[in-house]
């Protein structure tokens, strides 16, 4: 019998979760714990760590995991390479469903760094509004950088204080459209963008309005990760799943 574990907390992992509950499968949903109110799921859900490798090992042993699939964001690469390890411990068969990255194109202004060290050393030194659309958990960094104006945006509120003297948070989740992006540069007079090559349709829009106004986006490279099998689409999941016909979501 087929029981798989979904590494969410992505839409791709959410639509996935969808289409294996309307196929019937056995499965759990797994988020990390960083968003304090996830989205609701059709599957079983568990939010938290799993204690690191052998942790993960365990839980697959222990739960019965016939299949991992790695729905996590591209930049969770710490989890990604725990799952990794422990599937070839636990001698589980994993597969990341993971987005294309995004590709320049004519009319981008991207200026490629590494890590978010570079991000914060590609901004220029005079005073300037940016747009930080890198997540919560690396802003950090930033507050080395204390005479800019930061505009954030978050799925939660933030419970703790910022390290940003002059710092404007929205609070929204996407998927976010290229009017509503284009609307709040203009409002909030960017002037830099520094983003994550998440890739995927959900977060793009604030790439394309970059082009639009002729911005410049500090953008940071995906981080490196052992290779594995991936895929792009749901229904390649659910063939490797077994289940030839996708029952759509």
């Amino acid at each position: 019998m087929t029981r798989a574990l979904i590494l969410g907390g992505t839409a791709d992992a959410n639509l996935l979760a969808a289409t294996i509950a309307s196929a019937g499968i056995d499965a759990v949903y797994s988020y990390g714990g960083r968003t304090a109110s996830p989205a609701e799921q059709p599957l079983p859900t568990r939010i938290g760590g799993f204690g690191g490798v052998g942790g993960l090992a365990d839980y697959l042993r222990r739960e019965g995991i016939t299949h991992v699939i790695d729905a996590t964001h591209p930049f969770a690469a710490e989890m990604s390479r725990n799952a990794i390890a422990a599937c070839a411990q636990a001698a589980t068969p994993l597969l990341a469903l993971e987005r294309a990255p995004w590709n320049r194109t004519s009319g981008d202004r991207w200026i490629e760094v590494a890590d978010v060290g570079s991000a914060v050393a590609a901004l220029p030194e005079s005073r300037a509004n940016v747009f930080l659309a890198i997540g919560r958990q690396h802003i950090a960094p930033f507050g080395s950088r204390p005479q800019h104006a930061y505009t954030l945006r978050f799925v939660d509120t933030p419970g703790e204080t910022l390290p940003l003297p002059d710092a404007e948070i929205i609070v929204s989740r996407g998927p976010f459209t290229l009017e509503g992006e284009l609307e709040m540069m203009r409002t909030r007079a960017i002037a830099w963008i520094v983003a994550r090559n998440s890739g995927g349709s959900g977060a793009r829009a604030k790439i394309d309005a970059a082009r639009t106004l002729g911005l410049p986006v500090i953008m940071i490279t995906r981080p490196p990760l052992p290779e594995r099998p991936r895929v792009e689409r749901v229904r390649e999941v659910m063939e490797w799943l077994g289940h030839r016909t996708c029952l759509g979501a």
